[in-house]
């Protein structure tokens, strides 16, 4: 990559991939894509942030929510080459997880200034609605899936292995321990 940095959000594929934001001594707008071997530099976030999420591909991004120095709800479009806003969560918050893409998304948990969230949002390309919460509240959370069929998993509540399915509302499948090999 040509800007090294941490807590950054991306998407897309291994061949179309794009990484944009993160922290190096402070949140970074930067936009990078992918081609399958090299990265080139992409257009700049409008808001430069780090511990967010992104969703979708390439030519069709999401950038939701994250830390510009406080905790915010921003939400920024990604066309191939321009990032422009969209609309903001309706709970601003940090280290969430997601899924979906720039049309459907879905974002999940997190973290504000009073703690773990349980609050769960749906995405239309245009505007976020409130959808119904998570059974374990927690950040640093996983995602993946559709916004009609998304999953979560680990995280911090503090640390669990938690594992929630998303159909319309959370069901959780299990709380084992998560293992290593």
């Amino acid at each position: 990559m040509g800007t090294a940095r941490r807590l950054l959000a991306g998407c897309g594929t291994q061949t179309s991939g794009l990484a944009f934001g993160g922290y190096t001594t402070g949140a970074v707008a930067n936009t990078e894509e992918y081609d399958g071997s090299a990265w080139t530099g992409g257009g700049n976030l409008g808001t430069a942030r780090f511990s967010f999420y992104g969703v979708g591909i390439q030519t069709a991004g999401l950038a939701i929510g994250g830390n510009t120095g406080a905790i915010t709800g921003a939400t920024e479009e990604y066309d191939g080459s321009t990032w422009t806003a969209g609309g903001s969560l309706n709970t601003a918050r940090r280290s969430m997880g997601a899924s979906g893409n720039q049309t459907t998304g879905l974002a999940f948990g997190g973290y504000t200034t009073v703690g773990n969230q349980v609050n769960t949002e749906e995405y239309n390309g245009t505007s976020w609605t409130n959808s119904t919460n998570m059974g374990t509240g927690r950040y640093q959370v996983g995602g993946a899936g559709t916004q009609t069929s998304g999953l979560a998993f680990g995280g911090l509540t503090p640390r669990t292995a938690v594992t929630e399915e998303y159909t319309g509302s959370f069901v959780t499948t299990t709380a084992s321990n998560l293992t290593t090999s």
